[in-house]
């Protein structure tokens, strides 16, 4: 194919340049190579370019379907937060937003915010209560989101000193509170946006509330032009501007070696590793982690995956370890395998709990409980008892990897397993916006709905938060009764209220995680609504063309220290 595109090109020069006596397929001599060495210009030491893998739209932080490694560096860089991970990971207040955040009272639970009076939006508009009013009813009321769990736990959010306070009084003692309230939105702007919360930070940002701004997103180039934001009040960026520019694993690395990129994230596979390491000492390699877990979600909400025995049957027929590889790619992400479903591999509560049942595949346990379900195999294809085949959906968000790459080999293993199986790749926000368990949501991209997603599971906000808004309920009152019913508050679409009981007592603090973890990780085994694969990371890949740039602290990324990054000769 190489040499067939190389002959094309030679006889279209033929054509469009006749001042050519004629075209040979001889080379002309070799020029004398010279080398000269580059010294950057004063507009060069301003900028600063980071070579990415990809820009998709979407930049919601806390969007499920937002989530990826450019989301959380443009909320790093652009939105302001009440606290941030400090060097070993743990929240500290940001003082650049912050004069004060403090428990108040025990009875009831309430937490006091006192906001810097400078502090404003980048349209002059001060960040206040409303900001904190705004995301707190988005959190506890949309599908989709990232850890609603704690701010499920909020009773009211009042304005107090002209907006510049703030009092949080909770339903129940909350020791996680430090985790709220990071990367807030401007209130003002979004509340009366067309298509309401779904359609927030699709494609850039209204306004900024950090050290920088969005000069222009061109999704199409591949580039996201940031400048420094002339209205921050605090400590300004040391550099003009901030380039993301999108390329391929071979075009990032050949970037690197010729100075246009200072230095790249990506995710890489084996040969992209490999192309990074042929740079040579003059690049510096780092593996940075992800907040975020590549997992199948069984969701026991559609006809099929409703019933336990057929959920567990298929969950015996995957081969995890193939999974796992179809998304790694021999990537940094290989050694990052996710045995337990509580924490993931980097966090230091993680410790292995898969049972042995669920570590690899077994065709008979399969074939017993399709059975037992009511399934039966005819001539290598499992039907139903009205002789109809076995159909699964499995759903990826969009083209995005490696969820899309995973999807293929899930299908494909049902598939060969004697099930009908169909990958679909609705838009990210279309797949977690809608409530699995709410039976008058539309199906997706038009089909019977979703049986199985291919889907990130965030992690690195306060664990007992993130343990109940992954497999918790919450309650929902009956039509004309005043008794409520628990349903799944998850986008997996599972409810169990003895697991349930488990994390009300994790998030009020009357139980620590550490202590639940032998009661919750084998019943969240023997649910097999979800099977964690790997934690995804990232190849940090560093040139001496810039100072100040480190891994920074656990799952916060590079960007939490932008604001000193200098470019370097």
């Amino acid at each position: 194919m190489m040499r067939s595109g190389m002959g094309k090109a030679l006889a279209a020069a033929c054509v469009l340049v006749p001042l050519l006596a004629s075209c040979t397929s001889t080379p002309p001599p070799p020029s004398p190579t010279t080398t000269t060495k580059v010294t950057p210009t004063e507009q060069d030491l301003s900028q600063i370019v980071v070579g990415v893998d990809e820009l998709s739209g979407g930049y919601n932080p806390h969007a499920v379907a937002d989530i990826s490694p450019v989301t959380q560096a443009l909320a790093q860089l652009l939105l302001p937060s009440v606290f941030r991970p400090d060097d070993d990971g743990e929240p500290e207040l940001d003082k650049t937003l912050m004069r004060s955040a403090r428990v108040v009272s025990n009875d009831p639970f309430t937490v006091a915010y006192t906001i810097r009076p400078d502090a404003s939006w980048s349209d002059g508009a001060p960040i206040a209560a409303e900001d904190f009013i705004y995301l707190a009813e988005v959190m506890r009321s949309e599908p989709g989101t990232v850890a609603p769990a704690g701010y499920r736990l909020i009773d009211e959010v009042a304005s107090r000193g002209g907006g510049k306070r703030v009092e949080v009084t909770f339903t129940e003692r909350y020791q996680g509170w430090r985790h709220l309230f990071s990367h807030l939105l401007p209130a003002h702007l979004l509340k009366d946006v067309p298509g309401g919360w779904q359609a927030a930070l699709r494609s850039s940002f209204p306004a900024y509330g950090g050290p920088f701004a969005i000069k222009s997103i061109d999704t199409a180039r591949g580039e996201i032009l940031l400048e420094r934001n002339e209205r921050y009040w605090e400590k300004p960026a040391a550099v003009d501007q901030l380039v993301l520019r999108r390329s391929d694993q071979q075009g990032i690395a050949a970037a690197l070696r010729n100075g246009n990129n200072q230095f790249a994230l990506s995710r890489t596979d084996a040969a992209g590793l490999e192309a990074l390491r042929q740079l040579g000492d003059r690049v510096e390699l780092h593996t940075v982690a992800r907040p975020e877990v590549a997992e199948l979600q069984l969701r026991p909400t559609g006809e099929v995956l409703a019933d336990d025995d057929a959920r567990a049957g298929i969950a015996a027929l995957l081969d995890r370890g193939e999974l796992i590889a179809a998304g790694v790619e021999g990537g940094p992400s290989a050694k990052l395998r996710a045995h337990a479903q509580l924490a993931a591999p980097t966090e230091d509560a993680y410790r292995s709990t898969i049972p042995a049942v669920a570590a690899s595949p077994h065709p008979q346990r399969a074939e017993r409980l399709l059975t037992k379900a009511g399934y039966r195999k005819s001539a290598g294809r499992w039907r139903t008892s009205g002789g109809e085949p076995l159909s699964l959906t499995v759903a990826s968000p969009g083209e995005r990897e490696p969820y899309a790459a995973i999807a293929n080999e899930l299908t494909d293993q049902l598939a060969g397993a004697g099930i009908q199986a169909r990958a679909e790749t609705p838009d990210p926000r279309e797949l977690f916006a809608t409530d699995p368990a709410d039976p008058d949501t539309e199906p997706v991209a038009g089909g019977d709905g979703i049986d199985i997603a291919v889907a990130p599971r965030p992690v690195g906000a306060d664990d007992a938060a993130t343990f109940a808004s992954r497999f918790g309920c919450r309650a929902a009152r009956e039509p004309e009764s005043s008794d409520s019913a628990m349903t799944p508050g998850n986008v997996a679409g599972f409810c169990d209220e003895r697991v349930q009981r488990i994390i009300d007592a994790t998030v009020t603090g009357d139980r620590q995680l550490s202590d639940t973890v032998d009661e919750a990780e084998p019943r969240l085994w023997r649910a097999n609504v979800t099977i964690p694969l790997f934690q995804l990371a990232d190849t940090l890949a560093l040139t001496p063309d810039v100072a100040g740039v480190s891994a920074g602290p656990a799952l916060a990324g590079p960007f939490s220290s932008a604001v000193n990054w200098v470019r370097t000769g």
